[in-house]
């Protein structure tokens, strides 16, 4: 073989050894679920040959792994202690007991935390790359995908940026010829030869000194600015999926057979002992070494402290500071578009850590908007167009965010958020939490937001922020005015958690008045636009302007208190209730469709406590656009959109004895 030859740079007794407590950790959580201790398993059994990346990583390097990857994560560092907490899901294990076993994550380590659905590491290990790239750092990106994954989009994105900006990222396809009980065989994009075979390497991974072959050089590579490689591991897994599967079910015994005879450890502890570098017998005392060390830490592990009931929304956000003015002048008049702008450019000129990505935000366009004007031009090193390719925009967001910059990335239609869900749902919105604090995710991110312009048609026209609004740990604002808008983004920009923020299109160049002194806004404060005695009316965003317009109508006979919702999640709901109590009635105005709304949850809210109940003297309206969508021809448009009448029908309906 060719480790004969070649001098080693890992010491192979001490990756067997690795190799071994990896096993044994798998299969003695294999036999505590069998006994009704633990609730699940995914094991990384055959897998362990990977360690080699890790081995070969420096300090500064990151690592994005897979739920497989026991062994990647223990040669990085973590014991298998903290493995035995997460297994029980302690309080103190990784996440505090939130996420699943094989979910590893360590912020200390640079092991980022594994999301179930793969692929999903792919793209935030992107961003990881580009922003350890752009502060010119030796450092490397190591993200694994396991081969079914691999027919992710988001995986061929992650490819695609890695290729285009020449990221030092090394992906690993792990491939085990299985998604669950799926033989890959027809679906695996590298055995169909879609990819550009220059951008690859095979290797047979069930021999570690095989992958130290392709595993240096990948490796050194990325480090020395060569960009991205692609390593197709062909490797076996020799367990089930998860304690939720039985592989006999679906794989031939002959099958499993061979695999066993290949199976890694006992190759490499074969050949160790025919060297006469481990003797049979110190072989038999490592073993049993390890056994006696794992049984020890899991039955530590058990007795360890378990979550409460208290600790359960603990860490979905993290401590606000005090939220400063925007840095605009006031006392003039501002379009909203402007207002943003200059915010924009006082932050990336007074700190290094702002970086802007998007479609056409670049000079000359400045995005379609001109959210973005000249940001380029004066800062070319943190401004940069984005591929038509929401997912990347929004999971580099995500990994540079993790890396410690503070990315405030545009995605140009609200409408087309939805290639990203995966990583606004399932990475953006939940990464504190899961990690129960240990990685946090300072990103804004910005789009144009709503109708009332014609022309715009099912497709630039949406007003969604109901589904964001249901994703816990993401904050949603949707300002109307230009200081709001300012205030808001200054506040987003920061705060050390993701906002999501809807920049209404029908406001974005109205000439509005600004104060003299523009006050800070924080997350969930509402704003009384104008005070009245009769009715308490609620709306966001466009809809501002229909409220007005119907409580001018009615001035000669209705006093109505106009509220600015402004943040949809948290939303303030003293402030309404403070109102309703004066009034005692409640108008809330809404673009979004009618079910499952947020104007639906601030009536639901209000009238579900027994308290403010009692404040009502008539049923609370809703006034909203039907469950239908927005049309090109104008009359569709408008025949869909709340407008000033049905705002006036509604307040007359709370009027009425």
């Amino acid at each position: 073989m060719n480790s004969q030859t070649q001098t080693m740079t890992y010491n192979r007794l001490e990756l067997l050894k690795l190799m071994y407590l990896s096993r044994e950790g798998d299969r003695r959580e294999g036999v505590l679920h069998r006994q009704s201790k633990g609730w699940f398993q995914v094991a990384g059994m055959g897998h362990e040959t990977l360690a080699v990346f890790s081995f070969l990583m420096e300090d500064g390097d990151y690592l994005f792994p897979y739920y497989r990857d026991r062994a990647m994560v223990l040669a990085k560092g973590v014991s298998n202690a903290e493995l035995a907490s997460a297994y029980f899901a302690k309080l103190g294990s990784s996440s505090g007991g939130r996420q699943m076993p094989g979910h590893y994550s360590d912020r200390n380590r640079n092991i980022w935390s594994v999301p179930t659905p793969t692929g999903a590491n792919a793209l935030p290990g992107c961003g990881v790359a580009w922003a350890m790239q752009l502060d010119e750092q030796p450092n490397v990106v190591v993200a694994t995908v396991g081969d079914a994954a691999s027919r992710q989009g988001e995986f061929y994105e992650a490819i695609a940026f890695a290729i285009e900006r020449q990221l030092p990222i090394v992906f690993i396809v792990e491939d085990n010829n299985y998604g669950i009980s799926t033989n890959t065989e027809k679906f695996n994009p590298f055995k169909l030869e879609v990819f550009n075979e220059s951008h690859l390497v095979h290797v047979d991974a069930r021999h570690p000194d095989r992958v130290f072959d392709v595993a240096a050089p990948a490796l050194d590579k990325a480090r020395s600015g060569g960009g991205p490689t692609v390593i197709i591991a062909e490797l076996d897994r020799l367990c089930s999926h998860t304690s939720s599967d039985d592989h006999r079910v679906y794989r031939p015994l002959d099958e499993i057979e061979a695999m066993a005879d290949r199976d890694p450890i006992i190759v490499l502890s074969n050949e160790l002992i025919e060297s006469g570098e481990l003797s049979s017998d110190e072989w038999e005392d490592i073993k049993s070494e390890i056994n006696t060390r794992v049984d020890e830490e899991y039955i530590a592990a058990e007795s360890e402290q378990d979550p409460t009931p208290d600790d359960l929304m603990k860490q979905l956000f993290a401590p606000l500071s005090t939220p400063e003015p925007p840095p605009i002048e006031g006392g003039r008049n501002w379009r909203m578009v402007d207002a943003i702008n200059q915010v924009f450019k006082y932050g990336l000129n007074n700190d290094d850590s702002y970086f802007f990505f998007g479609e056409d935000i670049e000079a000359p366009k400045g995005g379609v908007f001109g959210l973005t004007a000249d940001l380029s031009h004066e800062h070319p090193d943190r401004v940069f167009n984005s591929p038509l390719a929401e997912a990347t925009i929004a999971g580099v967001g995500i990994g540079m965010a993790c890396y410690g910059k503070r990315p405030v990335f545009e995605i140009q239609f609200i409408d087309f958020v939805g290639p990203a869900m995966n990583q606004i749902t399932q990475n953006l919105a939940t990464l504190r939490w899961r990690t129960n604090g240990d990685w946090n995710c300072p990103m804004v991110m910005y789009a144009p937001y709503g109708a009332y312009l014609p022309g715009g048609s099912l497709w630039h026209s949406q007003a969604n922020e109901s589904i964001f609004a249901h994703c816990p740990g993401l904050r949603v604002v949707i300002p109307s005015t230009p200081e709001d808008a300012t205030a808001l983004m200054w506040t987003s920009m920061h705060t050390d958690d993701p906002t999501l923020f809807l920049i209404p299109k029908h406001l974005f160049r109205q000439q509005m008045a600004v104060s003299n002194d523009i006050p800070a806004v924080g997350f969930g404060e509402a704003r009384v636009r104008r005070e009245g005695d009769d009715v308490t009316i609620v709306s966001w965003g466009n809809c501002m302007e229909q409220a007005f317009a119907a409580a001018d109508a009615l001035a000669d006979e209705v006093s109505a208190e106009i509220i600015d919702l402004r943040s949809i999640q948290p939303w303030d709901k003293e402030t309404i209730l403070n109102s309703v109590e004066k009034t005692g009635r409640l108008v809330v105005v809404q673009e979004d469709g009618r079910s499952c709304s947020v104007g639906q949850m601030i009536i639901s809210e209000i009238m579900g406590d027994p308290e403010s109940f009692c404040y009502f003297v008539s049923a609370p309206q809703l006034v909203a656009k039907p469950d239908v969508h927005i049309g090109y021809n104008p009359v569709y448009e408008y025949a869909a959109l709340p407008d000033t009448n049905q705002v006036i029908d509604a307040i007359r309906i709370t009027m009425e004895d």
